[in-house]
């Protein structure tokens, strides 16, 4: 209804009810003089005047919320007619055609770009389980052939108590197909938690991805093929945009592999030193000419930094790190200037033991490599 037609109904209701109000009043004062002499005194008028008193007022306000109403919808309107509308091109306003504009050709650089960097999704994690105090996750990333594969994150107890902290993260890769790390060896987040206990390490997001199919142990064959290992973009896009962890780099992502998945963290920190700081490999066996020839090939000029460690009963385990220490400081280019560690004075009476205790030393070796300036 147009404005002027409301307004004119408003003011009639507002005199009407003005004058109900006065009369009702009045009518209302000689009820309380008759009663007061115990008079009879009738009290319908009284009442038919409140009522009409009443029903002006509900006039006036339902006038009054129409009225705002159409003139803000009036507004509103203009104002969407005049977004939806988009200015005339100047040889349209002048009427003369324009000719179609020729479809934009994307450049290498952009394309490529493109095809590096893919948005980031949000996966949905679930909880299942709570080892080692803190929070085991599951999730489905898609793989680098599109097929979804399975992604556990380990939130360690110190994640929860600062929400605004932002945490370094360990990618953590098994040795057997279709398994991750932590279904190998379970009791691996107590060895990672028991370096941050004893002050030895800084807490870590532990990033365990499933190992990719076509062997029954695809580290064996990572060291020829080291695309082969179980990382990529859609990963760490999918851990940065569902958690609270540094970015990729050298400064806050490091990997560890250990038995079966030590030389797939051995080809990751050779093969991508700016995107770990550190790599550390836990009880490994290796193909030392493999690996240094992969890391020579090795696009980049960043020295990649590794710890290697064993038992000292493991004969077997020192030896393959040494030759493979040996085979990567004889390599070619930037091979050489790999900065390469062993670690093998841990005994203890049990292998389970032992293995966490070497755990717990690859853990503070990544902690604090990762604190130093590559």
């Amino acid at each position: 209804m147009p404005l002027p037609f409301l307004v004119v109904p408003l003011l009639a209701a507002v005199v009407g009810g003005l004058w109900l109000v006065r009369s009702a009043l009045r009518r209302w004062r000689d009820l309380r003089s008759a009663q007061t002499y115990e008079l009879a005194a009738e009290q319908r008028p009284l009442l038919l005047r409140a009522g009409g008193a009443a029903l002006c007022g509900m006039c006036v306000t339902a006038l009054t919320v129409a009225l705002t109403l159409d003139g803000r919808g009036l507004r509103t309107l203009q104002e969407v007619r005049a977004d939806a509308v988009p200015a005339l091109p100047a040889a349209q306003a002048s009427g003369r055609p324009e000719a179609p504009a020729p479809p934009a050709r994307p450049t290498p650089a952009a394309s490529a770009s493109a095809a590096a960097e893919l948005p980031p999704v949000l996966t949905q994690f679930r909880s299942i389980g709570h080892p080692a105090e803190g929070d085991l996750l599951e999730g489905a990333v898609a793989a680098p052939d599109g097929r979804p594969r399975v992604v556990r994150v380990w939130l360690p107890a110190q994640y929860m108590e600062d929400r605004r902290a932002r945490f370094p993260v360990i990618v953590l890769h098994a040795g057997t197909a279709k398994k991750t790390a932590d279904s190998e060896l379970p009791d691996v987040f107590d060895g990672i938690a028991s370096a941050v206990k004893l002050g030895r390490a800084r807490p870590f997001v532990v990033v365990a991805p499933e190992s990719p199919t076509g062997t029954a142990r695809p580290c064996d064959l990572v060291a020829a093929a080291p695309q082969a290992v179980a990382d990529d973009v859609a990963l760490r896009n999918a851990v940065g945009t569902a958690f609270r962890t540094l970015p990729a780099g050298p400064s806050g992502w490091g990997v560890l592999g250990i038995e079966g998945g030590a030389p797939c963290a051995v080809a990751a920190g050779l093969t991508r030193p700016d995107l770990y700081g550190a790599a550390a490999a836990v009880s490994g066996r290796y193909d030392a000419a493999a690996l240094a020839q992969t890391a020579a090939d090795a696009p980049g000029s960043a020295s990649a930094r590794l710890l290697l460690a064993a038992a000292k009963d493991d004969s077997d385990g020192q030896d393959a790190a040494r030759k493979l220490q040996a085979a990567l400081h004889g390599g070619k280019g930037g091979t050489a200037q790999a900065d390469v560690k062993i670690s093998d004075v841990v005994q203890d009476y049990t292998a389970d033991r032992e293995r966490f205790r070497l755990v717990r030393i690859a853990v503070q070796y990544l902690a604090e490599t990762l604190a130093r300036p590559s």
